[in-house]
């Protein structure tokens, strides 16, 4: 419905706007000198770096899930109506289309504050990723990992990415030595390459999930509406040396579906009621 895009929209450019900032914030300190190593959370950096800036190195991924965190238990035990917090488009596209009843609120602060004013009521569940909750030795608070199937995870989510200066190569060379998982890195370069042909901003609900098998590579992917009523989905599989090309053709896959009227409509200012 058009009065939920709208008060998604609203909710969700702040939250945006600030976490591109806080990424930009510490890709000029690697810029200026001041910093040699930026840490960030992959899902976070946008599918093209900041000139002269190169990642350096991926790590090993965490649980890639959402994780759902209530005094109700699991999704489908929540109650008709429940409050879910959450500052992504893209669990609620998920969410939405497993309950639509659900009421979508913004959910915004680090972690530990995202919990506490869950136990202080203002919310009935949240959904945060398991690997933030567990790298701050929350995971007993997760009440259900969302499966994979059901709410399939951001771009790169539970990697963690090294970036630093392209011109720095004694650096770039000992991060990589001691942090690089060439493993993750195909997989990483398969939903990026996704991520990149979309060409979506935050404001449309994406995802993609990569597996190994061997050589060989399987990548799910997704787009959808805010209000979960529309939810396109893609599926290829390849070797893990074509990992790029595997996540353009899944992309050339959503977008032959009507993806791009997605995306296009995301893009267009939305009146005020």
């Amino acid at each position: 419905p058009a009065h939920l895009h709208r008060a998604a929209a609203a909710l969700m450019l702040a939250a945006i706007a600030g976490k591109a900032l806080f990424v930009k914030e510490i890709e000029q300190a690697l810029l200026d000198g001041r910093a040699q190593v930026a840490v960030h959370s992959m899902k976070d950096l946008p599918a093209e770096l900041a000139p002269g800036l190169i990642l350096a190195a991926v790590s090993a991924r965490e649980d890639p899930r959402d994780a759902l965190v209530s005094p109700h238990g699991t999704l489908d035990q929540l109650p008709e109506g429940a409050v879910v917090g959450t500052s992504s488009l893209r669990r609620q596209c998920q969410l939405l289309a497993a309950r639509p009843d659900l009421r979508i609120k913004l959910l915004r602060g680090n972690v530990p504050t995202r919990v506490r004013k869950l136990d202080d009521g203002d919310y009935d569940a949240i959904v945060l990723a398991a690997a933030g909750l567990t790298r701050l030795g929350l995971a007993a608070r997760i009440t259900e990992h969302l499966a994979i199937e059901r709410c399939l995870p951001a771009v790169a989510q539970g990697v963690l990415a090294i970036e630093t200066r392209a011109d720095d190569l004694e650096t770039r060379a000992l991060v990589r030595a001691a942090l690089h998982d060439p493993r993750e890195e195909q997989r990483i370069t398969a939903e990026r390459a996704f991520l990149a042909r979309m060409g979506g901003s935050c404001q449309t609900p994406l995802a993609a999930h990569a597996t190994l098998a061997g050589d060989q590579l399987h990548l799910a992917a997704l787009c959808g509406t805010p209000d979960g009523t529309r939810v396109l989905r893609a599926a290829v599989d390849g070797a893990a040396a074509d990992a790029a090309a595997l996540g353009v053709a899944a992309a050339e896959a959503l977008l032959a579906q009507g993806a791009d009227a997605i995306i296009a409509a995301a893009a267009v200012p939305l009146a005020h009621p």
